[in-house]
């Protein structure tokens, strides 16, 4: 166990402590502001406040960790090692940085609190955040000063037995839309014939045919293929299906359709199921708690996974009706159009609140790319072989950590043949076959 001394317990510095500590580190962590229970303790240990008390492990602490509410402060990001990291500290630190501190801002998403220029969905942009302008958005940067730290620990304290943690791999499986064609509903079938037949494009109206005579299946039911690839692996997905009720940005069949309800209980006997909320869940609380009641429903199972997909625009309102539902995980915590930590980390940790200073039992699960993530920056790169290094790269600096690696793709993001089976479907089978 590790005794950490400072002058004031607050709960930021228990939640940063942890999160370092005991999550990541595999270390469990005590506090105390006595002195004399400090000395006499004879395991790792270390102090945490502005002046050290003698030769024992010391970080000099900045005051966010004693702070409250919430102020514009000053960071200057500078380069440590293999990464960067801000907060300096001093020669008397064992640390040249304070990364208590600097993992506290960007786990609790602090910038996010901040004013900021939001994009056009009302959403906090990539660009607007420390780890894009500063260029370590795809580094797990407080997992690696996680490391330093170790490190320091192991040469005050060689006989400790420290624990390591196993790397983890999660796909998940965004179905927004779980057929094309397939049982769609007759207003619906007959608009998307009518669209067809004035667009000329026969090639669909055929498979159209063909997919509602049952001699072809239709081209977003992948599930059958990603379970097969899933029986190879050594891991199970995640799929989150969306039921929220027809709209303009929901366009899944309706949830109390039979064969939609058959195909999540099919899914379900293989993998774990997640709700993915729809753009009017987030916009109205009500709906959150409609859809998760439906998709439990169908289930017969409480609902332990939630994602908001690429919709959340308001991350504490979002995250505190999850706790008001009782929702053990969410899988929103990453950018919908970039590729990156949005937290900083890539392991799960607890969602702090802000504005009630509070350590909430909700569990972030952090995504490092989302299937518009390949897609917007393709188009950017104008070669989807460099988005693909970055990933791979991103997933090679999770390895080093042994941290989680989570990334989404959709049922449709693989449905193609020929040159987009290449491209699509053997780059993850690839993956999740490694």
């Amino acid at each position: 166990m590790l005794l950490v001394y400072t002058h004031k317990i607050t709960p930021r510095l228990r939640y940063t402590f942890k999160h370092i500590c005991t999550a990541i580190l595999g270390i469990p962590v005590k506090f105390t502001t006595a002195v004399d229970e400090f000395i006499v303790h004879d395991s790792l240990k270390l102090s945490y406040t502005n002046k050290p008390l003698g030769k024992e492990i010391h970080i000099k602490s900045q005051e966010v960790l004693f702070e409250q509410g919430i102020s514009d402060m000053e960071i200057n990001v500078q380069p440590w090692l293999n990464t960067k990291c801000f907060f300096v500290t001093g020669t008397k630190s064992a640390l040249p940085y304070d990364i208590f501190a600097a993992a506290f801002v960007l786990l609790s998403r602090y910038e996010e609190f901040l004013p900021h220029v939001k994009d056009t969905e009302g959403r906090f942009p990539a660009s607007e955040s420390l780890g894009y302008q500063e260029d370590f958005l795809t580094e797990p940067v407080i997992d690696i000063w996680a490391y330093h730290f170790k490190e320091v620990l192991q040469l005050k304290f060689p006989d400790y037995d420290f624990v390591t943690k196993k790397f983890a791999f999660q796909a998940l499986v965004d179905v927004e839309q779980a057929y094309e064609m397939y049982d769609i509903g007759f207003i619906r079938e007959i608009t998307s014939f009518a669209s067809d037949v004035l667009r000329l494009q026969f090639s669909r109206l055929w498979l159209r045919l063909q997919i509602n005579l049952g001699l072809r299946k239709d081209p977003y039911d992948t599930f059958s293929w990603l379970i097969n690839v899933q029986k190879k692996s050594k891991f199970k997905f995640l799929f989150f299906f969306q039921v929220g009720d027809l709209s303009t940005y929901t366009r899944n069949i309706r949830y109390n359709k039979q064969s939609f309800r058959e195909l999540i209980k099919m899914v379900g006997d293989y993998s774990e199921i997640g709700l993915l909320l729809s753009k009017e869940a987030l916009e109205q609380q009500k709906n959150m708690k409609t859809e998760k009641i439906r998709l439990e429903g169908i289930t017969n199972k409480p609902l332990n996974a939630i994602r908001c997909g690429s919709q959340m625009a308001s991350l504490p309102s979002h995250y505190r009706e999850m706790i008001n539902q009782e929702v053990k995980n969410d899988y929103s915590m990453g950018y919908p159009d970039t590729l990156g930590f949005r937290a900083g980390t890539c392991t799960p940790f607890f969602f702090y609140d802000l504005d009630y200073e509070s350590i909430t039992p909700l569990v972030l699960n952090p995504i490092c790319s989302q299937a518009q993530s390949f897609e917007a920056e393709a188009l950017d790169a104008k070669d989807l072989n460099e988005v693909l290094d970055v990933f791979f790269k991103m997933k090679a600096e999770v390895e080093k950590v042994n941290g989680t690696f989570i990334f989404s793709f959709k049922n449709k993001s693989v449905t193609g043949k020929g040159q987009d089976e290449g491209q699509w479907k053997q780059f993850f089978r690839q993956l999740v076959h490694e």
